[in-house]
């Protein structure tokens, strides 16, 4: 197990970068602590694989360095990390049965061969794949596959860091929930640093204890599930987390009032004169429709979705999206939306403002 330190880290794939823009991993300083489970998060090429491929050594950063429990291991390789890594698409060795393969990682560091049978059973029983242990990898579907490259990640103990790089996606989704909680029981039995690259928020939120969220090659938020649900420090944050994500409105903000169109929406906190690009972010379960009071507004529609309605509406051209209980009754007259005052985030530029309290 390892804390891994993030030291002045960035990467670019161009040989001469010019600027901040050519580099897919700006600038990251950041303490991952040992033992802790961490998600990597964020859409498509925003820098998550590049990122643990370097932490993993299969990719050299263009500047800074990685540290292993204080210990450079920048440019070492691999194999002298002590880490596990298991990807997206299934490594298996299609000659050998399952049980060799998930013993393999131990033999080849010459462990004890009745300790080899009793791991390998354990994970096998871990992974659901007890009753084909002895069968050949070749042949086998993608997901059976996948599972023998869960297990061989999973197989030893002593490891610095498991890494995974979106290694359920071509599991089937009930054997997806059921290998998530198997790895968090893992994480709490033997308390391995663990590193889940996901675009998945579902995935992400559910196996980690701390998420990192990714945009543009930055990091824009270490935090809990509650954390980045409450308080997303970036606009891209509240976006991206959550279902429906957080409505964003541009606006103008004066103390413990901001104007939108023409209307006041009153505030939590009180704000400082702010400056380039202002706008509001409020999730949809802290907006309510009104017939009398509020910012006026069109509704398209009325998404049902069991426990809860989704209600779609327009503001001078802005989606708003509204969460309303399932009894709650939408009236044809209810054409305006309030906000709950504690739970409006400010941004400027995209960055999250801290307000003064009363």
């Amino acid at each position: 197990m390892a804390k891994i330190t993030l030291d002045n880290l960035a990467h670019s794939y161009l040989p001469n970068p010019g600027s901040e823009d050519d580099f897919a991993l700006k600038e990251l300083n950041h303490d991952w602590e040992d033992g802790a489970a961490y998600a990597l998060l964020g859409s498509s090429g925003c820098g998550k694989s590049t990122l643990l491929n370097i932490i993993s050594g299969l990719l050299q950063p263009s500047q800074g360095r990685i540290l292993f429990n204080d210990r450079d291991v920048t440019h070492q390789a691999t194999a002298e990390r002590n880490i596990a890594q298991v990807f997206q698409f299934p490594v298996v060795y299609d000659t050998m049965t399952v049980r060799d393969n998930l013993a393999f990682p131990l033999r080849n560091r010459g462990n004890d061969e009745a300790y080899i049978a009793e791991r390998v059973q354990e994970i096998g029983r871990m992974i659901d794949m007890e009753d084909m242990l002895d069968r050949k990898a070749r042949g086998l579907t993608a997901d059976a596959k996948q599972k023998i490259s869960l297990g061989r990640g999973m197989v030893r103990k002593d490891v610095n860091a498991l890494l995974f790089d979106e290694p359920l996606t071509v599991i089937d989704p009930h054997m997806k929930w059921e290998l998530r909680t198997q790895l968090k029981k893992l994480h709490h039995e033997f308390g391995h640093t663990m590193i889940y690259v996901t675009h998945d928020q579902t995935e992400a939120l559910t196996f980690a204890d701390k998420v990192v969220v990714m945009y543009d090659g930055r990091v824009v938020q270490i935090g809990t599930p509650d954390e980045l649900f409450e308080r997303p420090e970036h606009t891209f944050v509240g976006y991206f987390i959550g279902s429906p994500g957080m409505n964003v409105i541009p606006a103008k903000v004066e103390g413990r009032t901001a104007y939108v169109e023409g209307s006041e929406v009153p505030l939590g906190a009180g704000y400082g004169p702010l400056e380039g690009k202002v706008e509001l972010g409020v999730r949809p379960e802290f907006v309510r429709l009104s017939a009398d009071e509020g910012l006026p507004v069109k509704v398209r529609r009325v998404e049902d979705v069991g426990r809860h309605k989704i209600i779609r509406a327009e503001f001078f051209g802005s989606d708003i999206n509204i969460i309303a209980g399932e009894d709650d009754v939408v009236g044809a007259d209810m054409n305006r939306v309030v906000f709950d005052p504690a739970h409006v985030n400010v941004y400027a530029n995209d960055w999250r403002v801290q307000g003064a309290a009363a």
